[in-house]
């Protein structure tokens, strides 16, 4: 096994940055699926997390597949959606 460089550590295993990342991709997943008005409760997200603008935390939408396609669900007209 090599020496790590200074500063960066063996391993594998998940990161801080990681579980937070799972923290708000799931706490968007299970405001959609509730049914909850995520325009109205992501800034609430955004102020726990510490993003300075709230645009930082719709990043989640884009890069979390599942959290896409519940978004982009809600735009379709009632007929269209499929569950």
């Amino acid at each position: 096994m090599r020496t790590p460089l200074p500063g960066r550590r063996h391993g594998r295993g998940p990161r801080l940055h990681d579980m937070r990342h799972r923290f708000a991709a799931w706490t968007l997943i299970a405001w959609y699926r509730a049914g909850h008005d995520v325009e109205r409760e992501i800034p609430k997200l955004a102020t726990y997390l510490g993003h300075v603008h709230v645009n930082d935390t719709y990043w989640y939408l884009e890069a979390v597949p599942e959290l896409l396609h519940l978004a982009a669900a809600r735009l379709l007209l009632p007929e269209e959606r499929v569950s």
